[in-house]
């Protein structure tokens, strides 16, 4: 799988309302209610790469308990992107593109 290729795809709740947001530069959206997490992985095929090993990461627990889905705001903030909703005007970097 390509890393431009969404992860996740919606089958279900597309009628929701759509929350702009910038991913590593780019325009993108996503729909009201949506983590951080999901609104990336919409988009692309992994949220970020491992530090150390560089393989591609696509979060691991959901839940807020492990080190894996952090990404960076474009003012520096960390966030777990499994346990933050997506809110409008983000600016998100990840270092996740191929």
């Amino acid at each position: 799988m390509s890393s431009s290729q969404p992860l996740l795809h919606r089958v279900a709740e597309k009628d929701r309302t759509p929350v702009p947001f910038v991913l590593d530069g780019e325009p993108a959206a996503a729909l009201e209610g949506d983590t951080v997490l999901t609104a990336i992985l919409t988009h692309r095929a992994q949220l970020r790469r491992n530090e150390f090993s560089h393989e591609p990461r696509a979060g691991f627990c959901l839940m807020g308990a492990c080190q894996d889905c952090w990404v960076m705001t474009a003012t520096g903030e960390r966030l777990r992107s499994c346990a933050t909703f997506i809110q409008a005007g983000m600016q998100l970097t990840t270092g996740g593109t191929a």
